[in-house]
Parts: C-alpha cells; sequence; structure tokens
C-alpha cells in the first residue's frame, strides 16, 4: 500500500493476530482455562488459538488488493505480477515445509540435534529472505549470503533424517505447517484476484466455489480427488482460500464504499453478524472444529474478523486514535519475522539449562498467562530491534 491510499488498520489488525498468536502459541500450559486455547479435533466449539490463525488469514486476503493493486499502477505486466505471487508462495510453502519437519529430527540419525538443525534452518532462511539494503558496491555480499543461505538449506534437507518408516525417513509435506497454509491461500487468492480485479461480484462467486468445495469436502463427495490430494489437498478442501477470499472480498467493499465510512463499517459488520448467524446454522451439520477446517468455524472465523476489522478501522482510519497502536506496529509491518525469530530464542533456550521461561512451571493460571502475555510483547520488540539492524524478512 502506498502511504496515499494506505489503511492503517489492516496493518494493526494484523500484527494484533501476530501478538495473539505468540501468546498462544507460548501457552500450552496445563490449569490454563481452556478458551485461550485450541479445541480438539472432535470438540464442537472453537477458543481465542481457534481464531487467530485464520484472523491472519483474513488479513492476507485484505492485504492483496492494496499489494497487487500498486503493482499494477506501477505498470507491472501479468507475466511479472504471475512471477511474483509464483515465487512468493512457493518461498512460503518451502519456510513452511521446513518448519514442519524441524518436530521431527531424529538427532541420532541425522547427526545433529533438533534444536541445532531448527537453529540453522531459520539462519539459512533470513539470509535467503532478507531484505538487504542493495547498493552499487555490496551486489556481491548480499548475491554471496544468499548463497550461504541456500548451501545451508539443501545441506539441512539432505542431512535430515526422520527416524521413521515414513517417506523413508526424509522430509514430509504432511499439512504443509502454517506459512504452507498462507502459502497456498496466498497464491489462490492473489490469482483469483489478478484475474477479475475489484470486481465484487465475481469475487462473490470465488468465495462460494471454495466454500463450495470445504462443504463437499467435508461431506466426502470429494474423495474422487483423493489422488491429488497430496499436494492439491489446501485448495480442495476449500477452508483456507475462503478464508483468505474473504478477507479479499472485505477489502473490495471497503473500497468500494470508502466515500462514505458509516456506510462501510454498517455493511461489513452486517457481513460479520451473518457470517455469525451462518456458521451457527451450519453447526447443524458440521461441528465448530479448527482441527477438521469445517465450513461453520470457518464462517464464525470470518464474521469475528470483519466485526473486529470494522471496530478497528473506525478507531484508527476514521477516529485517528493511533498513539496506543506503537507495540503492534513492528508486527503488522513485518509479520514473517515475528513470526520466525522468536523461534531461534526458544531452540536455544531448549537446548540450555537456563529456566528462562520460568512460568512455564507455575501451578498458577495467571502466572502463565502473565508469562506469555509479556513473552509476546517481548518478540514483537526483539522483530523491532531486528528492523532497526537491518534484519526483516520480506518474500
Amino acid at each position: 500500500m502506498t502511504q496515499n491510499n494506505r489503511i492503517y488498520s489492516i496493518d494493526i489488525m494484523r500484527g494484533l493476530t501476530l501478538v495473539l498468536m505468540l501468546f498462544v502459541n507460548d501457552l500450552y500450559m496445563p490449569g490454563v482455562p481452556a478458551w485461550l486455547g485450541h479445541m480438539k479435533a472432535d470438540f464442537d466449539g472453537m477458543g481465542l488459538a481457534d481464531w487467530v490463525f485464520p484472523g491472519f488469514l483474513f488479513m492476507v486476503g485484505m492485504a492483496i488488493p492494496y499489494s497487487i493493486g500498486n503493482r499494477i499502477s506501477k505498470g507491472e505486466d501479468t507475466y511479472s505480477l504471475v512471477r511474483h505471487i509464483v515465487i512468493r508462495s512457493i518461498s512460503l510453502l518451502i519456510i513452511g515445509v521446513l518448519s514442519l519437519n524441524s518436530g521431527r529430527v531424529n538427532a541420532e540419525f541425522t547427526g545433529m540435534s533438533e534444536n541445532l538443525w531448527s537453529i540453522l534452518m531459520i539462519i539459512g532462511v533470513f539470509l535467503i529472505w532478507n531484505k538487504y539494503q542493495e547498493t552499487e558496491t555490496n551486489f556481491f555480499t548480499i548475491a554471496g549470503l544468499k548463497l550461504a543461505g541456500v548451501a545451508l538449506l539443501v545441506f539441512l534437507v539432505f542431512r535430515f533424517r526422520s527416524g521413521q518408516v515414513v517417506n523413508d525417513g526424509s522430509l514430509i509435506t504432511g499439512w504443509w505447517g502454517i506459512l504452507g497454509l498462507i502459502g497456498w491461500g496466498y497464491l489462490v487468492s492473489a490469482l483469483t484476484y489478478l484475474a477479475i480485479r475489484d470486481n465484487i461480484l465475481n469475487t462473490a462467486v470465488a468465495l462460494l466455489f471454495f466454500l463450495g468445495l470445504n462443504i463437499l469436502s467435508q461431506l466426502n463427495l470429494l474423495d474422487f480427488l483423493k489422488p491429488l490430494k497430496p499436494v492439491l489437498g489446501v485448495i480442495l478442501e476449500g477452508n483456507v482460500p475462503f478464508i483468505v477470499i474473504s478477507g479479499l472480498l472485505t477489502t473490495l467493499i471497503l473500497k468500494k464504499l470508502s466515500a462514505d465510512y458509516r456506510k462501510t463499517i454498517l455493511t461489513i459488520v452486517a457481513i460479520g453478524i451473518f457470517c455469525i448467524i451462518a456458521g451457527f446454522i451450519l453447526r447443524n451439520w458440521f461441528i465448530i472444529s479448527k482441527i477438521k477446517a469445517t465450513p461453520s468455524w470457518g464462517f464464525l472465523c470470518n464474521g469475528i474478523s470483519m466485526i473486529l476489522f470494522a471496530l478497528l478501522y473506525w478507531i484508527i482510519d476514521i477516529k485517528k486514535q493511533t498513539k496506543w497502536t506503537f507495540f503492534l506496529k513492528p508486527a503488522g509491518e513485518n509479520s514473517l519475522t515475528t513470526y520466525l525469530a522468536p523461534d531461534i530464542l526458544y531452540y536455544i533456550i531448549f537446548s540450555t539449562s537456563v529456566p528462562i521461561l520460568f512460568y512455564k512451571q507455575s501451578d498458577m493460571p495467571l502466572v502463565v498467562i502473565a508469562g506469555s502475555i509479556v513473552w509476546a510483547l517481548l518478540m514483537v520488540g526483539l522483530t523491532a530491534l531486528l528492523v532497526r539492524f537491518g534484519i526483516k524478512l520480506k518474500l
């Protein structure tokens, strides 16, 4: 987004979802209230953690019309745009699969611990995808750092062994990991936007198409496509594209009605309420489950995201109350860095006996919750520090 058309509430809500993601990912402790965590696959319901990731997916969709639209306004042709979308998606898939497999490292067969393998993997990711300050004199330095990152990741992939029968102990794609899911959702939604641009009706049709796929998949009516699922399963199941395109559609409505902010807010809130009602209606046939990616869960998450965004849009972009958002800006503007950088600290801490995460051993839920809140905020501070030193991921 350019400074002239930037909707700051998009950055802030993206930052909010990331801070909450850091919080709930750190929170898995006995005694913590169930409503803060993830619900089990067969449980009909959802907690805070079950909204956070789809909330971020929704914001990925909201940003697409601005990011792709700006490239179009600068004169980029269709080939360049498609190449950008595909490269960005593949990058997310690669990082997602590597992150997914980090928990499968067998130290005996790999020759290094899970923590060391994971630390080196994240270092390799930063070497390749860091946004370097390019000048006329540092071209070869930057190229060397990127090649070093590629060599490091290739080494880790060939060195990797899980000690499991599946895939002969090598890497698996599995469910693609969090970043891989984002990659698939971005790929489908960005290509959809590129094809139909700001057409609200056609975007709504695309949204209904993926909702239909989600419903058919849940009813086991797409089993004939099973051979394609190891690669295209995220698309065929429909849920991730449905959520991302819902965010995309929200931005198109925002752009269409931007002249009247009251109408904009009321429209988005009304659609959000409709989504929540639709989610509870679909609950008669599909339980509310993040793990199973049911359409009822998708609708509820979309409804929450729309209403929350409308509130933030009114506070930040209409009322210009932005001072309180300072602690969310680094995460919103550097989402991938915020998500990955804390993992290095986790793996370093796990490799030592230093009780930095002492709050996790507490029997008092409030102490555990407070500790995870502090951790999440410190990790946003870490992102701000890294950015100051020129370390930030950009796909």
